[in-house]
């Protein structure tokens, strides 16, 4: 071996000598806190209904749900996202159970904030598990979605939720002005507390089958599209035009959806405002894990941790993601 008459002043490598050295100057961290855990509830009482396209992930009835989210508090989760699964029959044009105070999430709501008080619960704002169609919005007879009259619904629908315990309302409808008007309908009902986690970039992505599965609307939407709407996967200048609207409008906080293909998004939005910027690992990223997984392609447990690591360098301070439980469980060790 030869040796050269001059060594480098910096050696990379000596920082990576060993795992205490490693653990010191690590830049970013996973916590259990930092991940919040996506929920399907359906009606029924002893009831856990698998999603066959989400390996793992089931419809849970009320008395499950509770279960579940008493787990997840004890494994360091600190937040819940609820997303309801609804009979077709409550289903029509304009998804006006998505405004009923007794209806599923409202009830879900308030069982969750007796049961488990410290967590913090998140709640869907949009009418597509509620709509016949299972579109974002109201339609006219062309078939087009109607922006205002659907942020008038949205706004309905995110009172409702509050009165119920939601801590975080959630538009994921993309509607325009949406936030704005469920700012205002909130302080106008006294929920001055009640914080907005917009969905401020969200694209219309191939990555959402699974979900829409397990909420019961692909089969509504059929062949149709969320193109009106949802932003093209192409755009990335838009999204902090978008992220600013919304900021301007009262959103406490941000969300790009999806996450992984989108990361450079979370990373520049995050860089723009500065403002808590979340990332939403969506269920089609979940299910090709989870596939590749199954066949001995991947390690499961290395690359899902690696992956939620990588949204927190990229700047998302907070994500939802399927893997939530059994993350928690690696970081609790």
């Amino acid at each position: 071996m030869t040796l050269f008459a001059s060594f480098p002043a910096a050696r990379p490598r000596r920082l990576r000598r060993d795992g205490a050295t490693r653990d010191l100057v690590r830049e970013h961290r996973l916590h259990a806190h930092d991940l919040i855990l996506p929920v399907f509830v359906q009606e029924g009482h002893q009831v856990s209904t698998a999603v066959p396209s989400m390996p793992g992930v089931a419809r849970l009835s009320l008395d499950r749900v509770l279960a579940l989210a008493e787990e997840a508090q004890g494994l360091g989760i600190r937040a819940l996202a609820l997303f309801p699964v609804i009979d077709a029959s409550l289903k029509d044009l304009e998804g006006r159970e998505a405004h009923n105070p007794e209806g599923l999430v409202p009830r879900a709501l308030r069982a969750l904030k007796a049961a488990v008080p410290e967590l913090a619960l998140i709640t869907d704002v949009a009418l597509d598990p509620y709509t016949s169609h299972g579109q974002d919005g109201v339609i006219d007879g062309q078939g087009r979605i109607l922006n205002d009259e659907t942020v008038a619904l949205l706004a309905q629908q995110a009172v409702v939720q509050a009165q119920a315990g939601a801590d975080i309302v959630a538009p994921s409808d993309m509607m325009d002005g949406r936030v704005g008007a469920v700012r205002q309908a909130l302080e106008a009902a006294g929920h001055i507390h009640t914080r907005i986690l917009a969905y401020s970039a969200k694209y219309a992505s191939a990555y959402y089958g699974p979900f829409r599965d397990a909420v019961g609307s692909a089969t509504s939407l059929g062949k149709a599209d969320k193109k009106t709407y949802q932003m093209d996967p192409g755009n990335g200048d838009e999204a902090l035009h978008e992220v600013a609207l919304d900021i301007a409008e009262g959103a406490d906080m941000v969300m790009v959806k999806p996450g992984v293909a989108y990361l450079d998004i979370v990373y520049r939005v995050k860089q723009a405002f500065r403002r808590p910027t979340f990332a939403y690992q969506v269920s089609g990223e979940y299910a090709m894990l989870k596939a590749a997984a199954a066949q001995g392609w991947l390690d499961h447990d290395a690359v899902m941790m690696e992956t939620l690591l990588g949204f927190k360098r990229a700047g998302a301070d907070a994500i939802l993601t399927y893997h939530a439980l059994e993350a928690a469980r690696l970081l609790k060790g």
